[in-house]
């Protein structure tokens, strides 16, 4: 039996199909599941695999046959998502390096529901999947959302919800056989695991994501007064003190800044180098919150400083158990030792 929320999808496999667009067996008229017994047992099976998030499903695209993300979006709840993503990846900012915004194929209209459309958009994954394994790796992850953070205020687009859910991961350099979209650690066909590289030897991009909260802005040359829209992240300060008004893009420095203060340095070691500036990023003072600008130039100042060492390091756990501890460092150096012999750079963005 399907979920309530996939129902959606099935009433709309056969339209897709006809604009080129084809989903899972699970999803298409007359499927019969290929498992009997038990419910629980469909865990197993591709055709047993629900939908994580119900406005978001893959598709295999029947022009080239790569896998695509259609995400549902309803435009009187989000008005303004569909034309801050066209923006955002439109000529010439598409072209942009720092521009790390998720590109849009296409806008398709759903026919038959008033005001509902499809964003067709790369297949990604989450930002931390698989863990990261050297500083250097994170060292890339922090410059690319700096820079692409920095890329939307200037062209004054305020992101308003760029906390962990919304920021990922184009796999296919490390997955260059991918995975099965709703089972991220099996193969595509289901028949094992999902075999990849590190991200020391196939480096990926990462991509901010749902722009169903973002605002684009005449400029941004003075503050920006705006009413609070909370996002994932409820710790922002300036929304615990009041519902006034106050300025998105200071918010927007906030949310980078506590992600990298909670995933990174409050759980692993070895990011004392950033935590300065990770203070500064989460200030209770909004006012005193450094722009997109301050944090690229200063983070790059704290990159030249950094060691190969320093940057091969593992990210190791604070909690992790001693026996452990030694058994991973052991790999890692074993791993380490591989990429200088391949010649590989600790981190992609430093050379």
């Amino acid at each position: 039996m399907l979920m309530p929320a996939e129902i959606f999808w099935q009433d709309h496999q056969k339209w897709l199909e006809s604009i080129g667009y084809m989903l899972r067996p699970r999803y298409r008229p007359g499927w019969v599941p290929s498992w009997n017994g038990p419910n629980m047992l469909r865990y197993g099976f591709e055709d047993g695999q629900v939908l994580e998030h119900h406005q978001l499903i893959d598709a295999t695209r029947l022009s080239d046959g790569m896998i695509m993300a259609l995400k549902r979006i309803e435009a009187n709840v989000h008005p303004y998502e569909i034309e801050i993503a066209n923006y955002l990846c439109s000529e010439p900012l598409r072209t942009d390096p720092r521009n790390h915004c998720v590109p849009v194929y296409d806008v398709l209209r759903v026919p038959d529901v008033g005001n509902v459309f499809l964003l067709v958009m790369p297949l990604l994954r989450k930002f931390d999947s698989p863990k990261f394994d050297t500083v250097g790796e994170c060292v890339d992850f922090f410059k690319q959302i700096f820079e692409g953070l920095q890329f939307m205020h200037e062209h004054s687009v305020a992101h308003r919800d760029c906390c962990d859910n919304n920021i990922m991961m184009d796999p296919t350099a490390m997955y260059p056989k991918l995975y099965h979209p709703a089972s991220t650690d099996k193969s595509l066909d289901f028949s094992g695991r999902a075999k990849h590289y590190t991200r020391t030897e196939q480096p990926p991009r990462y991509f901010f994501i749902d722009f169903g909260l973002s605002r684009r802005y005449l400029s941004t040359n003075s503050p920006i007064l705006k009413d609070p829209i909370c996002g994932g992240d409820k710790t922002v300060p300036e929304f615990q003190m009041s519902n006034n008004p106050c300025d998105p893009f200071p918010t927007d420095v906030y949310y980078i800044g506590n992600l990298i203060r909670e995933e990174f340095i409050q759980r692993h070691s070895g990011f004392d180098f950033i935590q300065s500036l990770v203070e500064a990023m989460v200030h209770v003072d909004p006012a005193k919150r450094p722009t997109m600008n301050k944090v690229v130039a200063r983070f790059d100042s704290i990159c030249r400083t950094m060691s190969t060492t320093q940057l091969r390091a593992r990210v190791a756990r604070r909690n992790e158990l001693s026996i452990v501890h030694g058994w991973r460092n052991l790999m890692h150096v074993a791993r380490c030792f591989s990429y200088f012999l391949c010649r590989l750079p600790p981190s992609s963005s430093l050379g």
